[in-house]
């Protein structure tokens, strides 16, 4: 479980888009995989186990209607090696644009491409069809795109 403490505090940042509230919720997760840990198969990996214990506590969190923030510039700095102006430029502008998606096209955008998690394990993570993951991602791709155009960062 450890190997994916970076993993997972990096997706938790993401989803709650606060330090404090991503940090109860990555210890929230890993105090329920220890309790649960009899579900897990050794046989597989743990990765979509672990992210589909994250993203139900987090569903969980949403449904007591807890407004997520926005991360400062300070906050999303902290994510990344320090960059130079123009490169924290687009990350400002991506990290706006993402904020912009919704939650469903949001979670399977950064799973696959963050997190590098096969389309059936983000299937299995979400409770979700495959097809339907294929089709949140490629919405949120597109419009993804489209956002980074507007901001200007990004060609079409």
């Amino acid at each position: 479980m450890l190997d994916n403490l970076a993993r997972l505090r990096r997706y938790a940042r993401v989803l709650e888009r606060n330090a404090a509230l991503a940090d109860d919720l990555v210890q929230d997760t890993l105090e329920s995989a220890w309790r649960g840990w009899r579900q897990w198969r050794p046989d597989t990996d743990i990765r979509p186990w672990l992210f589909g214990i994250m993203h139900n506590r987090h569903v969980d969190h949403v449904r007591r209607s807890r407004p997520a923030s926005e991360l400062s510039d300070e906050e999303w700095a902290e994510l990344a090696v320090p960059p130079a102006h123009e490169r924290t430029l687009r990350l400002r502008d991506l990290d706006r644009a993402i904020a912009q998606l919704p939650a469903e096209q949001r979670e399977v955008l950064l799973l696959a491409v963050v997190e590098e998690m096969r389309y059936q394990d983000i299937a299995k993570v979400l409770g979700l069809a495959m097809g339907t993951v294929m089709s949140r991602l490629h919405r949120g791709r597109e419009r993804l795109r489209q956002l980074m155009v507007e901001y200007g960062g990004a060609k079409p």
